[in-house]
């Protein structure tokens, strides 16, 4: 399965499942974390791969049995309906819904620099690992050089102690030993033979 459009400008809030009933219905997996979204939700934009999205009302939403069932403007059979299977349904990234104070998305850490707690600049958030429990940060350090490695942070309100998406600053106090764990990872051996 492909992953939803990697665009600034928007964001997935769905994804075609497959046709459901006759009159253009489809079954949907809910990709956000505000679901009741879709009960005022009137106009969406449709994935289309290689191109803009492509606007498209909402005539209809309901739950059934916890499933998200969409019905578009302009689709009104099972085959209609089949072309829509495995496209995203998005929104522009604007808007979506407003966090509340020291809240972000997950999205919105990538790019931010990492410091510790006394100013000292630890690298780069390349990405965020979701694990079930907490997600790790995943932080280049040594910039671009060959020098350069990953280290994983777990993102947890004791080790990450200030984050401030808008200021792209993320300010940790790690344990001590965290940083090492990764370090003689992809390095040659010392040893010789």
């Amino acid at each position: 399965m492909a992953g939803p459009p990697d665009d600034d400008e928007w964001l997935a809030v769905a994804r075609v499942v497959r046709p459901r009933g006759r009159k253009g219905e489809v079954t949907c997996e809910v990709l956000t974390d505000f679901p009741e979204r879709f009960t005022t939700l009137r106009r969406v934009y449709l994935e289309v791969p290689g191109s803009q999205p492509e606007p498209a009302g909402i005539v209809a939403s309901w739950w059934h049995g916890g499933t998200l069932i969409l019905q578009f403007s302009g689709v009104g059979s099972i085959a209609e309906a089949e072309g829509l299977r495995g496209r995203f349904v998005m929104i522009p990234r604007a808007e979506r819904a407003q966090l509340g104070r020291n809240q972000y998305y997950v999205w919105e850490l990538a790019g931010c620099t990492v410091f510790r707690q006394g100013g000292e600049t630890i690298g780069i958030v390349v990405g965020v690992e979701p694990t079930g429990g907490v997600d790790l940060l995943r932080v280049r350090t040594g910039g671009t050089s060959e020098s350069a490695q990953d280290v994983l942070i777990p993102l947890a309100e004791e080790i990450c102690t200030g984050i401030d998406v808008a200021a792209r600053r993320i300010v940790v106090e790690p344990p001590e030993g965290l940083l090492d764990l990764n370090a003689s990872r992809g390095r040659p051996s010392d040893s010789s033979d």
